[in-house]
């Protein structure tokens, strides 16, 4: 259990500086700035958490994912041109996010004896992705899971790889293998441009 919330806390981190640098980005006050921090790192867990009945969610009845979340959007507000001067931040530490909470997710519906492989993947999928949906409605923008970017499959592909391994290997090196396929894939497929392709309506003619 102590590693599980080594990666909640990592997760949290992770999603809530990129939602800060989005707001940031979009010129958001400071208010804004934290709710979309807030938003990015405990959506997720808490809409996961609400479809499998865990009422109430854990990131709502524990505040030190809260506190956790509003101390790394403060931080992010604080060091922003420092932590701005990576290149494509917001993408690395999305991915962090994604690849850390699709882990937690994935477990969570396993350590509550699921055993159904959609239902897992859909519990990993809703965890990774939940927070970044919210996030890019909130700021206006198409999110990154509905472009042709490699995002869902990503996190798709690692709840497959904690399932695949987890009657095999101990849970530990499994939350740890899926991270890593996770994570992996999605920066994988930003370096090399790797796209899902695009549905074209075709024109008719005039």
């Amino acid at each position: 259990m102590e590693l599980i919330h080594i990666f909640v806390h990592i997760g949290t981190i992770a999603f809530a500086i990129s939602g800060s640098l989005l707001a940031i980005q979009k010129r958001l006050d400071i208010f804004g700035v934290l709710l979309l921090g807030l938003t990015t790192a405990l959506a997720g867990g808490v809409i996961r958490d609400l479809m499998i009945g865990n009422i109430p969610p854990t990131n709502l009845a524990d505040p030190q994912y809260f506190l956790v979340a509003l101390l790394s959007s403060l931080s992010t507000i604080l060091f922003y041109e420092k932590i701005h001067e990576f290149k494509h931040s917001i993408t690395f530490f999305d991915a962090i996010g994604l690849g850390v909470f699709t882990a937690v997710g994935a477990n969570a519906a396993i350590s509550l004896d699921y055993s159904q492989p959609f239902l897992i993947i859909a519990m990993g999928l809703v965890t990774g992705i939940g927070g970044g949906v919210l996030r890019d409605v909130f700021a206006q923008e198409i999110p990154l899971v509905f472009r042709k970017e490699v995002y869902g499959i990503a996190s798709i592909a690692g709840s497959i790889a904690l399932i695949a391994t987890y009657d095999w290997l101990t849970p530990t090196i499994s939350l740890y293998i899926c991270l890593t396929v996770t994570l992996t894939i999605r920066m994988l497929a930003v370096k090399c441009k790797w796209n899902v392709p695009v549905v074209h309506r075709k024109s008719k003619a005039s």
